[in-house]
């Protein structure tokens, strides 16, 4: 598509003219007295950041399961059950075997996400009555669960199935989506490998779209539960 930008260079001219400076400088970062992105929760311990997003989930119908590694194993199948059981599909994450899951993911016939299978997984997903997946990162402030999906880790997981049910390593939770993104650039910078797609998840999907009145599940999962592993 092609055409004619009418008038930039003026209006350009313009505003630097309000800014004190010419048109094409260099602009310098200016040093902001208040900084909240970085002051809010400054200072919290992880326990704490654990609190305030129990708090927030409050807020966005999310259910918390907590516990530890040892017991993990036990605490997910109880999760599982109680929200119904099979059909259950899972992420393809070398974590879930690092958390000694294996054994209750064969217990309730999960399936894992394989590539090789193409749209099947899909198709596996949508008819799903539990998505289990591991987070990346948690924004204690809003209690959003970071998903950085690949190929393996399909967003279809979490999004498709009636449940989304997702494990909280306590050392992945932060405060806010300002420290989010800094993990992402400090990985970016290290030259890690690192997904394109990020997936932030805020509990079940709702709307107030109509009358102002919310609707939870509306157009993906209806629950999502937590589950929060204190010494991971």
């Amino acid at each position: 598509m092609s055409g004619t930008i009418e008038n930039r260079e003026a209006f350009l001219e313009k505003i630097a003219h309000k800014l004190n400076h010419k048109s094409g400088d260099p602009v310098e970062t200016p040093e902001w007295i208040n900084q909240p992105q970085w002051a809010v929760y400054q200072g919290t311990s992880t326990n704490q950041l654990v609190n305030v997003m129990k708090k927030a989930c409050e807020s966005v119908h999310t259910k918390v399961f907590e516990t530890d590694a040892g017991n993990l194993a036990d605490v997910l199948d109880h999760a599982i059950t109680e929200y119904g059981g099979a059909p259950v599909i899972a992420t393809k994450d070398q974590r879930f075997s690092e958390f000694g899951l294996v054994d209750v993911l064969h217990k309730n016939s999960v399936s894992i996400w394989d590539t090789a299978e193409g749209h099947k997984n899909i198709e596996r997903a949508a008819q799903a009555n539990i998505g289990l997946s591991i987070c990346d990162v948690m924004l204690a402030e809003s209690a959003t669960a970071g998903l950085f999906n690949d190929k393996d880790k399909a967003r279809s997981v979490s999004l498709l199935p009636i449940t989304s049910i997702v494990i909280v390593p306590q050392s992945l939770i932060v405060p806010r989506l300002t420290q989010a993104m800094q993990m992402v650039e400090q990985k970016v910078t290290e030259g890690s490998e690192f997904s394109h797609y990020i997936n932030f998840i805020s509990g079940p999907s709702n709307s107030a779209d109509i009358e102002m009145r919310l609707v939870v599940g509306v157009h993906g999962p209806v629950k999502v539960a937590y589950v929060v592993v204190h010494d991971l």
